[in-house]
């Protein structure tokens, strides 16, 4: 399936066919709640943004004519909590992943606030929102030759003890760093000594947070990876998820029907169920992802997070200056100016 397309007319009253997707993104990329709210909620006012495809340079435009969901990404959304208000009135359904790691001490996130900053942004956006719009995500667990599965369940307890009443779910994922070579090279040149998790260490870990959630009550699900852990009560994840859209907005009738959603009465004979007709599995990310297809708007090689294990950076560097490019040019159609 691909999404519908709409003639635009850009802000030098050219005309263009862009994308016209229902599902946003923001962003598996780079952090837009962090570093681009301001663009975000300036290219939503003027109802168009412009891409540039990553693998063959090629510009596209995407229309949010026709969006009704939004999914943001990031580790600080703080940035973001003055246009609350706004987005309440104008983005019609949206939520937070907000990936709440803990390495503080080896300088992983070397730009990201403290580990307590981030507990209490935490906590003022589920106030705000409602914990089920607010999805914990530490990610990705890590092990060093000091962090070993005893340790990470620790600093993973930490926060989760703190956030127990705030969120309803904690969503995995283990480092897998040989499998991305600059994340592998970026880790040799600042000599972090890392180890891979084997299906042992993973069970084990998992085994842990089982024993965690009794106190927790989450629903614990991983991210785009292979090994089933469901004897730990830990499930596959959906990130741009239906089913949590389900929950939240099935006011919304017209992202109910894109999503092939038919609410069932309850009668004499049968309980009432919400049955899915339609499956749209986003087959343009990686086998074990089990996200719903979504348009993601942001961009490689702009979030200046720092962030040791960054899969979306070529560098630090090339990451950094594009972001100061874009600051240049903050209302620009796109992030990368």
């Amino acid at each position: 399936m691909q999404w519908k397309k709409e003639t635009i007319t850009l802000e030098n009253n050219t005309q263009v066919e862009a994308q016209a997707p229902v599902i946003i993104s923001a962003s598996r990329a780079t952090d837009i709640p962090t570093f681009y709210a301001d663009w975000f909620i300036s290219r939503w006012e003027a109802g168009y943004l412009k891409w540039t495809n990553p693998f063959n340079n090629q510009p596209l435009y995407v229309s949010f004519k026709n969006v009704l969901a939004v999914v943001f990404w990031t580790k600080n959304p703080r940035p973001m909590f003055k246009y609350l208000d706004y987005m309440d009135k104008n983005i019609p359904n949206y939520y937070f992943q907000y990936t709440l790691n803990d390495y503080d001490k080896e300088l992983f996130e070397a730009k990201v606030p403290s580990v307590a900053s981030r507990i209490e942004s935490f906590k003022q956006l589920s106030q705000r929102l409602g914990k089920n719009r607010v999805v914990w995500r530490f990610d990705p667990l890590m092990l060093t030759d000091t962090i070993d599965v005893t340790e990470l369940l620790r600093r993973v307890k930490n926060i989760g003890d703190q956030l127990k009443n705030h969120t309803q779910k904690l969503v995995i994922s283990f480092a897998d760093i040989g499998s991305y070579k600059k994340v592998e090279n970026n880790f040799k040149k600042e000599h972090v000594n890392y180890i891979e998790f084997t299906d042992e260490s993973m069970e084990e870990l998992a085994k842990g947070l089982q024993e965690l959630n009794k106190e927790w009550n989450f629903e614990i699900g991983t991210c785009s990876e292979k090994i089933d852990l469901e004897k730990y009560a830990i499930v596959h994840n959906k990130c741009v998820d239906d089913d949590l859209m389900v929950e939240l907005f099935s006011h919304d009738k017209e992202l109910m029907e894109f999503l092939g959603v038919e609410v069932q009465q309850a009668d004499l004979f049968s309980d009432g169920k919400i049955v899915k007709k339609r499956n749209l599995k986003d087959k343009g990310q990686r086998e074990d992802c089990g996200c719903v297809m979504s348009k993601d708007i942001g961009q490689y090689n702009t979030c200046p997070h720092e962030c040791n294990y960054c899969y979306a950076n070529t560098s630090k560097e090339l990451a950094k200056k594009n972001y100061q490019k874009h600051k240049e040019h903050p209302n620009g159609e796109s992030i990368l100016f």
